[in-house]
């Protein structure tokens, strides 16, 4: 059976301070905890300093973003190497906040997702559909062209580290989460669709995490669901407080 695996994306969040103050209270916090994984995605001027902290214990930092060439006249973008590099072990891919402020297309995905796994970063690939979308009874239609898009002409054997997260876009940072037999339901429809593409065992084995305004009074019932294997934490992450009352809502007695 998978030990939970929940992530905590600070995004654009905390001071240096505050950062480093957070990441000491997490490796103190789950020494000896073997029950669940857990990771945090600081922001990228903080990604070397929390990475020293955190070094040799259990918990994996993520890089919140890359860039999907490996150097070049890119202005503000960071490589995927300069991440691995300074500690990182993932990284953030997809995020609905990628997708629509700053217009990053499926195909702009894939790329990352070549270029993370081109230097042995795991990729969190993220996906998810907005509400007009939901509404509109397209759910499955934008998971599954995401899917395909973001991991064209990716061998399964290159996707062994892959974790998947669906994060429903009208879910995130507005204080609606989907209800846990709803995000079930989209999680075995990933997990499917995967298993179509790489084999039921890949599919089988694959984390698929749940993003949406996730919470300690919600983190237990969510990850009692059978298809959700992990969290993927927004701004319940961003004070210790409450990041840590999720690991423990969710970890295995």
């Amino acid at each position: 059976m998978k030990k939970p695996f929940v992530v905590g994306n600070w995004k654009m969040n905390l001071t240096l301070k505050q950062g480093v103050e957070f990441a000491g209270l997490l490796k103190n916090d789950l020494k000896g905890k073997r029950e669940v994984l857990c990771g945090i995605c600081p922001p990228f001027v903080f990604l070397n300093e929390i990475c020293k902290i955190l070094e040799g214990c259990n918990v994996c930092v993520a890089a919140q973003n890359i860039h999907s060439e490996k150097n070049g006249a890119y202005t503000g973008e960071v490589s995927a190497l300069m991440v691995k590099e300074v500690g990182c072990t993932h990284v953030l891919i997809g995020h609905s906040e990628r997708r629509h402020i700053f217009h990053e297309s499926d195909s702009f995905i894939n790329a990352k997702i070549k270029m993370a796994l081109s230097v042995t970063l795991k990729p969190i690939f993220c996906i998810g559909e907005t509400l007009e979308e939901r509404e509109a009874g397209r759910t499955k239609d934008v998971i599954q062209n995401q899917l395909k898009g973001g991991l064209h002409d990716i061998r399964a054997d290159q996707l062994k580290e892959l974790v998947i997260a669906y994060e429903p876009v009208w879910a995130i940072g507005t204080g609606k989460t989907a209800l846990p037999g709803q995000a079930n339901e989209v999680h075995a429809f990933i997990r499917n669709i995967v298993a179509d593409a790489y084999g039921k065992d890949f599919a089988t084995s694959l984390y698929i995490q749940y993003g949406g305004s996730v919470k300690p009074e919600n983190a237990k019932e969510l990850m009692a669901q059978p298809e959700i294997d992990g969290l993927l934490v927004g701004g319940a992450s961003i004070t210790f407080e409450s990041f840590s009352k999720i690991i423990e809502a969710v970890s295995k007695d």
